[in-house]
């Protein structure tokens, strides 16, 4: 008997990549992707807001409804102004801006790859039928054509708004207005690439509000998540100890948290009102502010606000992230401890510290990467203003993105986003996570 054919086998390296890459395809899926899709967004002049920058695109197109829709009063126009300036000097100019315009129109509708599609959208557009499909809405145009089509179309609107300067006849200027304005509704409808590469970056990373959101945000950041760890320790160290009622006591302490971030955010600006505002009034009669109406109205009110909310709401989750950690240090440290003499503060310094400095990197991480990304809690209790002093990065992107719908800059604002979190995390592991890491490393 020969040889038996060696059968196809992984190594085990082989093998432990084919187990991870149902992994590795999900966190690209969901993760990168749409980052990507953000990146690549933003290279272009995407705004919903305008017809001709609606979508991305590197190459002329046509949108054959516009065009379709705007050629029809451009025949009536133009008719109607070509019997008005018959017998006179203009007759010759306008004859020669229809003829013009006429050339490259019957081009378009005898084109091989338009001139169905173009009959098509024109016999819809007659019968007042919308066309929702973008392939039969927008077609593929040469851009030598276009370009050619486009100057004829802009010269001859400035040649119709030149006369119009020129004449006083109200009559004549009326169909002149009428007759340039509708051949610049038929340019919009030509679609110019709208790739810029990184300009939209260099606008933004030179831009004051931008950094003004970026400063807001590392000043929320810091000095919420400071007050979150001191007080949510404190409070995980009390309710850490056995006491009657400790059940209840620990309920009560996630109430905070567990109330949607947009209600907290609701409720306390009911709080915080100058008028009617309970904090706001025992603030101002304890001299901590000046008028109760300033809590709301003043940057750096408005900031402090925004802050001692968040610390209320989300000092719980750190509480609950470090009693965890507590109750893992075991009883007999603290009875060796307190045989060497050691006093309560020497046993937190010396023992509860130490044995807790993975549970407060875990939770330092979380909260920092959370309130870095802060919206609905600015955006909810004051808008990011007064005059923008509490403006996040994230409420700029929204306000960009979807106030503006300008969805080419706002991308920039997402990328600049997730950049600055990957900053962190990649902070956070390299420079004081690691220890995270060394337990695992000498296990191994």
């Amino acid at each position: 008997m020969g040889e038996k054919k060696k059968r196809f086998q992984l190594n085990e390296k082989q093998l432990g990549y084919m187990m991870v890459a149902p992994a590795l395809l999900l966190i690209f899926a969901i993760t990168l992707w749409p980052v990507a899709q953000s990146f690549y967004n933003s290279m272009f002049d995407y705004r919903l807001n305008d017809p001709t920058r609606n979508q991305t695109t590197l190459s002329y197109q046509i949108d054959l409804e516009r065009y379709a829709d705007n050629y029809f009063f451009y025949e009536r126009d133009i008719s109607s102004l070509q019997e008005e300036v018959e017998g006179s000097d203009l007759e010759e100019e306008v004859t020669r801006i229809d003829a013009e315009i006429q050339e490259y129109h019957e081009q378009i509708v005898t084109s091989d790859n338009l001139a169905d599609q173009y009959a098509t959208v024109d016999e819809m557009v007659m019968n007042f039928e919308p066309v929702n499909d973008t392939d039969l809405k927008y077609g593929e145009i040469s851009n030598n054509f276009t370009e050619e089509y486009i100057a004829v179309l802009e010269s001859s609107s400035e040649e119709l708004s030149g006369f119009f300067e020129q004449t006083e006849e109200e009559e004549l200027q009326e169909y002149l207005s009428g007759a340039s304005g509708t051949i610049d509704q038929m340019d919009r409808a030509m679609i110019r690439p709208n790739f810029i590469g990184l300009a939209n970056y260099g606008k933004y990373l030179t831009e004051a509000r931008t950094w003004q959101s970026m400063w807001n945000t590392v000043f929320f950041t810091a000095i919420s998540v400071f007050f979150e760890l001191v007080i949510g320790l404190a409070v995980a160290l009390v309710i850490n100890r056995a006491f009657i009622g400790r059940g209840a006591v620990r309920a009560a302490v996630l109430i905070p948290w567990a109330i949607p971030t947009a209600v907290s955010a609701m409720m306390w600006s009911y709080l915080y009102d100058g008028q009617f505002g309970i904090v706001a009034e025992y603030f101002e009669r304890l001299g901590l502010i000046s008028e109760a109406s300033v809590l709301l109205s003043s940057g750096s009110g408005a900031m402090f606000s925004i802050i001692l909310a968040d610390v209320w709401k989300t000092m719980p989750y750190m509480a609950l992230l470090l009693l965890a950690g507590l109750q893992t240090i075991s009883g007999s440290l603290y009875e060796a401890a307190e045989v060497d003499g050691a006093g309560r503060f020497q046993k937190f310094l010396y023992v509860t510290l130490p044995m807790l400095k993975s549970a407060i990197l875990v939770a330092l991480l979380f909260r920092t990467l959370d309130a870095f990304r802060v919206f609905d809690l600015i955006y909810v209790l004051t808008g990011g203003g007064p005059a923008n002093s509490t403006e996040s990065v994230s409420v700029y992107a929204y306000q960009v993105l979807f106030a503006q719908q300008n969805f080419g800059e706002g991308s920039v604002l997402s990328v600049i986003m997730f950049v600055s979190v990957a900053i962190i995390s990649i902070l956070f592991i390299k420079l004081i996570g690691s220890d995270l890491f060394e337990g695992k490393k000498g296990k191994s």
